[in-house]
């Protein structure tokens, strides 16, 4: 499939790795930078999102999404990402995700816009539930690469992602291709953590240890595989 991500911003916060670890599938064991596991939180636009040969059409093809996700390895220790959650208004692409890829996809009423001044006001409520999460952020400063000797680069420059529940051996790899992230500072003066309860991890009370904004990558994502 090919997609666009645009408005992205990346928020992380530390976490204890065993807390995070048995929260894992079998066969993934968490990744962490000086020894502590890593949750982010991350609101994003998505556009153009379509199969091979197939023309985008924007009223099934933009849509937005809230990922909660963490940083993992599998038994080859190949890196990769695990999704908790992923916040989505547009229910075509919900189904097909859970269907066909076995993502932990939700339901979601969402709005989002970003303004002429750079800022980006997000809100989302998932299906079913009261709580709300609302972000504004701005990116700042200058776009760059991320150092691969950085926590900047080991948080974000992840090119596979696995599927699969806790109590499943029915574990898939993904395989995700882009230029590398041009990252820019961020103001944020609002997020929320709803996803981060929804998933029954203790909310972090207090801002994101690390925090970062893409302004738009261009995403070939390719089928699932098995993972031996």
């Amino acid at each position: 499939m090919y997609q666009r991500w645009e408005h992205v911003l990346f928020l992380h916060w530390r976490f204890d790795a065993a807390t995070v670890q048995a929260t894992l599938p079998r066969g993934l064991t968490v990744d962490t930078w000086n020894d502590s596991a890593w949750l982010g939180l991350v609101p994003l636009f998505m556009r153009d999102v379509r199969p091979r040969f197939v023309p985008a059409m924007p009223a099934i093809s933009d849509f937005l999404e809230l990922n909660l996700r963490t940083y993992v390895y599998d038994a080859l220790g190949r890196p990769g990402v695990y999704f908790y959650s992923l916040d989505c208004d547009q229910p075509l692409a919900v189904e097909m995700a859970r269907r066909f890829l076995n993502l932990n996809y939700e339901h979601c009423a969402m709005t989002a816009a970003a303004g002429v001044d750079g800022w980006v006001n997000f809100e989302a409520q998932r299906q079913g539930t009261k709580d709300q999460s609302a972000f504004r952020y701005r990116a700042m400063g200058k776009a760059i690469e991320a150092d691969p000797s950085s926590l900047d680069f080991f948080l974000i420059e992840r090119y596979r992602l696995f599927t699969g529940g806790r109590d499943t051996d029915n574990l898939k790899s993904i395989q995700v291709c882009h230029a590398p992230y041009r990252i820019r500072a961020a103001e944020v003066t609002a997020w929320g953590d709803a996803p981060i309860r929804q998933a029954a991890f203790q909310p972090p009370g207090r801002n994101a240890d690390h925090v970062c904004t893409v302004d738009g990558v261009d995403v070939e994502t390719f089928a699932p595989h098995s993972v031996e």
